[in-house]
């Protein structure tokens, strides 16, 4: 067996092993879809397990959350701060490894994802932040901003509301940078997909402004590792790879049902399993020592990739200290020393001042003094008081025709500070959720408190 397939079958055991030891979990996804995450994780994602918080490293996010013993399997084996005491611990209190991805929880975790959809909407505010930091702060010379945004996504995930008004504005904005995985297995938790869900999601998403790609084997690293790659060519389009799946891999009696999705496979299907794809019965949580030094490379290649952007950076500080010393402060969180100083009073009065009027005053005080402090509303914008004076629109240069009444003053572009949501609730708080994610950046949104339901 190839190392490549050996290194697969290393990730699908280590998640199967861990939910049926905890006897509860969901097997299914990590048995079917390891094969397009180790093609990610290896030959693309740039990021430094020593470090998870380097900035300039790639975002990924696993939207459907519920796998989420596929992405500790991958943390634990490129060497993150995840020992395989914790890999046993799954879903047990107190653990790094709960039955959903937290952020703050687990080393290389970016958002806690679970409630599907949300973590679709999350990857769209990444890639804004992405744009819009780099809009402000890269030079010709210097491309101190520039990573992707990867995700992968579910049948649930497309089915929810938020994802399709997350996917809409992203299409609209044209982020080149943010690629998906679509995983799809045809299987939910209680059905498959031809009872819910029969649309064609490539024409869908082209429909929406997306690159698509079909992959019909998900087990082709190969045609996985093409899909990626003209992804990453495609700098005008927001991609979607949809990548045939099986969910329960490899499983005689449970690949393909809703059995494999939400349950543990039984000791037995387990052994059943791991013999029809070459794998040891014995020991449990096994790894082969090939495979650890194979994944390991990500460290020493992640160590490179920021040692290589810190060298970048400090020349960049060099040639342009205000810039870099501005985007040092929101990389790591820090506020001007006067933020406080002029913040407008507010005199009582017998009339009283509107709650929305006087946040927008102080909103416009902030704002020359925040760079790192961007978003908008859901279409209401001039009820809220939100727009950012003469911070122009966040929006794709390309995109500057027709008729543009209710834009800002300012540019049009991707440093632009003011985000037009239109009318999409839920996506603007995922996505506000995203960008606050993301690093160096304040998000705001606004709409209605009756509307709030809807957040």
């Amino acid at each position: 067996m190839q190392l490549d397939q050996i290194s697969v079958n290393t990730i699908r055991f280590l998640s199967v092993d861990a939910v049926q030891k905890a006897e509860s979990g969901h097997p299914g996804l990590p048995l079917g879809a390891a094969p397009m995450a180790y093609v990610l994780w290896t030959r693309f994602l740039q990021h430094n397990p020593s470090n998870p918080r380097w900035f300039n490293r790639d975002r990924f996010v696993l939207s459907a959350g519920h796998g989420s013993m596929l992405l500790y399997s991958l943390l634990h084996l490129t060497g993150y701060d995840l020992p395989m005491e914790e890999i046993k611990q799954f879903r047990q209190w107190g653990s790094r490894t709960p039955g959903h991805p937290e952020r703050g929880v687990t080393p290389g975790v970016d958002v806690a994802t679970g409630p599907l959809g949300q973590g679709f909407g999350n990857g769209i505010g990444m890639a804004i932040a992405e744009g819009y930091l780099a809009a402000r702060y890269n030079r010709p010379e210097f491309e101190i901003i520039n990573h992707f945004t990867y995700a992968l996504v579910s049948d649930g995930d497309l089915m929810e509301g938020v994802a399709a008004e997350a996917a809409s504005l992203a299409g609209h904005l044209k982020l080149g940078k943010l690629i998906y995985l679509y995983d799809d297995n045809h299987i939910t938790l209680s059905s498959a997909t031809p009872v819910t869900f029969t649309e064609d999601q490539a024409q869908r998403f082209g429909a929406y402004g997306w690159h698509t790609q079909s992959i019909e084997d998900g087990n082709d690293l190969e045609a996985i590792e093409r899909a990626i790659h003209a992804a990453q060519q495609e700098t005008e389009r927001p991609s979607l790879i949809l990548v045939r799946t099986h969910i329960g891999y490899g499983s005689p009696n449970k690949q393909d049902t809703s059995a494999a999705h939400g349950s543990p496979l039984g000791p037995e299907e387990v052994k059943l399993t791991k013999q029809n794809l070459g794998w040891p019965v014995e020991p449990l949580f096994f790894v082969p020592e090939e495979v650890k030094l194979h994944f390991h490379k990500a460290l020493d290649q992640g160590k490179h990739l920021e040692d290589e952007w810190n060298s970048k950076f400090e020349a960049y500080t060099k040639e342009y200290p205000e810039s870099a010393a501005e985007l040092n402060r929101l990389m790591t969180g820090q506020f001007p020393h006067n933020l406080e100083k002029d913040i407008p009073p507010f005199p009582t009065d017998d009339k009283g001042i509107a709650t929305r009027v006087a946040s927008g005053k102080v909103m416009q005080y902030f704002s020359p003094l925040l760079p790192g402090f961007i978003g908008g509303s859901a279409d209401l914008n001039t009820s809220t008081h939100t727009e950012l004076k003469d911070q122009g629109n966040f929006e794709n240069p390309a995109t500057a025709i027709g008729d543009l009444q209710g834009s800002a003053k300012g540019v049009w572009s991707y440093a632009g500070r003011n985000l037009q949501f239109g009318v999409r609730e839920h996506g603007m708080a995922a996505i506000s959720n995203g960008l606050a994610a993301h690093g160096g950046i304040i998000p705001f949104c606004s709409t209605f408190l009756t509307f709030s339901d809807y957040m």
